[in-house]
């Protein structure tokens, strides 16, 4: 029961996320895309640029605030779940960068909070990544 409401927490964040976004003028490519590596919460354009967006939810700050749990283990995931992405989707030329999308949303709220930190982190582990 606790892993359903946590992935329902998940779930609901980046709904949340993804709306948040769309209300900046981005559009949604992708959400949940998996692949061997692992999953990619949320792929977006943002005029011209490729954006992957890792989204962390919390009902609570209690453990330290969302975004903290990316750590350089995780960039490194990413990192190799957005170049997989790129590549299947012919996409290579693209500049691309690194979003975390931050979501508190408290149990007895219907709103959540929500903190979007744009360039987040460079890609890790293989050179130049942007164009």
């Amino acid at each position: 029961m606790k892993r359903f409401l946590h992935k329902l927490l998940g779930d609901n964040g980046e709904k949340a996320a993804a709306r948040f976004l769309k209300g900046k003028g981005y559009r949604i490519l992708a959400r949940q895309y998996r692949n061997q590596f692992g999953e990619i919460d949320l792929i977006a354009m943002d005029r011209k640029q490729i954006v992957f967006v890792e989204v962390k939810t919390r009902t609570s700050t209690n453990s330290g605030q969302p975004f903290e749990a990316v750590d350089r283990r995780k960039q490194q995931k990413l990192t190799n779940l957005a170049l997989a992405w790129l590549k299947k989707h012919k996409r290579l030329e693209h500049s691309g960068r690194f979003d975390i999308v931050s979501v508190v949303w408290p149990k007895d709220s219907k709103q959540p909070d929500i903190q979007h930190f744009e360039n987040a982190f460079e890609a890790t582990g293989h050179g130049q990544f942007y164009s």
